[in-house]
């Protein structure tokens, strides 16, 4: 059932567009929860999470502004332009970037920077994501080391800047304009994507196009693309200074003063693992062996194995890991605990990455924004009656 929970934010013809927003989430994806923010905010219930390929009305919705207005024939006539530090600055349509450029589909998880900030004990950003800002889902589009090799970069480009059509809340200006380093740019796994799970990407997705940057937090895959500039610096847009989506690089504790240049950008997301089977609350029969699966994922750097335990993190047993689909993908784990004993039970899972780094148990750096906690996930039950 679609929940919503009381927003707060006064009379204007910018919330009767939010409210739009909130209108096609409640008719495409009634399961997921709004939270409680002027911006367009919804999660998907952990337990929702369960296909291996994530389907668009359980994927999570993150907009930073107004969406902007795209009919039929918008989209038809909708054109990428890329310039700045190149010699040869293009302009294609969608039907142009499909016909000249080899497409590409890619399976990547999409995470929001600031998914599990509720769980930070003190006070971090705004957006009380608790586990659903996530999802796994298969792009198609082209490389956009494709697109860039015919606009000839210059060697002066060091970033992209990317840019939409959408607003800020109060119709001021951009409302998002991202940007990435040229080497992730070229990466392969960069896109530019006009199709998720076999079908045109719906504007609530960013629809007709948008960039698909696997490994780095969800804003860096911008919606409603439609001109990369290649800058000499890093881009400085909308949200791309001050404390957004960045990371302090010495520990912080709150009250600290903040100074934005001791802060870089979040280039890479953390190892992180989700239960989706069973729920939260659940309730087993005893004499039966719970089973317990869900999925594990990180940024970069592959994930290597997955723990599972059964008595609230004081012991631990291996789950088994399903094959890599894709290297930004998620991975399937599964385990089981043959003879589960009556009463109340905390199952834990904690993924750890090639780099031995493991999810933390019980707390994480604390961070002024409330970015990339990967607390290991926990739900409790309960066995026989």
């Amino acid at each position: 059932m679609f929940r919503s929970q009381a927003l707060r934010f006064s009379s204007s013809p910018f919330r009767m567009k939010s409210e739009h927003e909130r209108s096609l989430v409640a008719a495409t994806k009634p399961d997921l929860v709004v939270l409680d923010s002027e911006e367009l905010n919804a999660e998907t219930p952990a337990h929702l999470l369960d296909d291996d390929l994530t389907p668009l009305s359980r994927l999570f919705v993150r907009n930073t502004g107004l969406m902007p207005p795209i009919g039929p024939a918008d989209a038809a006539a909708w054109t990428l332009r890329i310039d700045g530090f190149v010699t040869t600055p293009h302009t294609w349509t969608i039907g142009e970037i499909e016909q000249r450029f080899e497409p590409v589909t890619r399976t990547a998880v999409l995470e929001c920077a600031g998914n599990g900030r509720a769980f930070f004990p003190e006070p971090a950003g705004t957006i009380l994501w608790r586990h659903g800002a996530v999802g796994c889902v298969a792009w198609t589009g082209v490389r956009l080391a494709d697109l860039l090799e015919r606009c000839e970069p210059m060697r002066q480009a060091v970033h992209t800047a990317h840019f939409s059509p959408d607003r800020a809340l109060d119709g001021s200006g951009p409302a998002l304009s991202r940007g990435v380093p040229i080497a992730k740019a070229l990466a392969p796994e960069t896109m530019v994507a006009y199709a998720v799970n076999g079908e045109a990407i719906p504007a609530l997705h960013g629809g007709p196009l948008r960039i698909v940057v696997p490994g780095y937090p969800a804003s860096a895959s911008q919606k409603w693309l439609n001109r990369i500039m290649l800058r000499d610096r890093e881009h400085d847009g909308a949200r791309m200074t001050g404390l957004y989506y960045r990371l302090p690089k010495a520990p912080l504790r709150p009250g600290d003063p903040l100074d934005p240049s001791d802060f870089a950008v979040i280039t890479d997301m953390p190892v992180k693992s989700l239960i989706t089977r069973p729920r939260d609350g659940f309730a087993a029969p005893a004499g039966r062996p719970l089973a317990v699966r869900g999925f594990a994922w990180s940024g970069h750097t592959p994930v290597a194995a997955v723990e599972v335990s059964f008595d609230g993190a004081r012991s631990w047993q291996p789950a088994s890991l399903a094959a890599v689909a894709d290297p930004f993908a998620w991975r399937r784990f599964e385990a089981t605990l043959k003879s589960p004993v009556r009463g109340p039970i905390e199952v834990v899972a904690r993924a750890t990455d090639a780099k031995g780094r493991a999810q933390p148990l019980d707390s994480v750096p604390w961070n002024p924004r409330g970015y990339c906690n990967n607390l290991a996930h926990r739900v409790r039950g309960h066995i026989g009656s």
